[in-house]
């Protein structure tokens, strides 16, 4: 599995891929749609390279397939003219995004104080406990050694 921030820089990459073979095209409105919904789809997720962050990983690998799915329809359409390359384009950009949202992990990650505390070896209320109970015991010992010599 590919760790979370590998799948948004790869739809980056293939959205910026996208316009810019839009923008060289005659026909560019479908293929710059089509990459500026991958930027965005990939710009809203929380994630290490979301630049809103604003929905989670599980929303976003559904949110990928309807992407996935609004690229296909758009490359097949026969309304809107698109020129054979844009089409082409729209066509090959699938099969990287296909791998994509196999290969990655989806696994939300854990806040910085949940990794820290995962991570402790000991705890810091254990710690406190043991000093206590420490403490605790030393007190007794004391005050029993002190009864002791009082009634000697």
């Amino acid at each position: 599995m590919r760790p979370f921030w590998i799948h948004q820089l790869a739809e980056y990459m293939i959205g910026i891929a996208l316009v810019s073979q839009g923008l060289q095209d005659t026909e560019p409105l479908v293929p710059s749609l089509a990459g500026t919904v991958v930027i965005l789809n990939a710009a809203v997720v929380r994630g290490p390279m979301g630049a809103f962050k604003r929905i989670g990983r599980g929303l976003h690998r559904w949110l990928d397939l309807v992407v996935m799915a609004a690229i296909l329809a758009g490359a097949v359409q026969p309304r809107i003219d698109i020129t054979t390359a844009g089409r082409a384009t729209m066509l090959v950009v699938l099969l990287p995004l296909g791998f994509l949202w196999f290969y990655t992990d989806w696994a939300e990650r854990q806040s910085r104080a949940q990794r820290r505390l995962e991570r402790a070896p000991v705890g810091g209320e254990q710690v406190g406990r043991t000093a206590g109970r420490l403490a605790g015991t030393g007190y007794r010992t004391a005050r029993q050694v002190i009864r002791n010599r009082s009634k000697s």
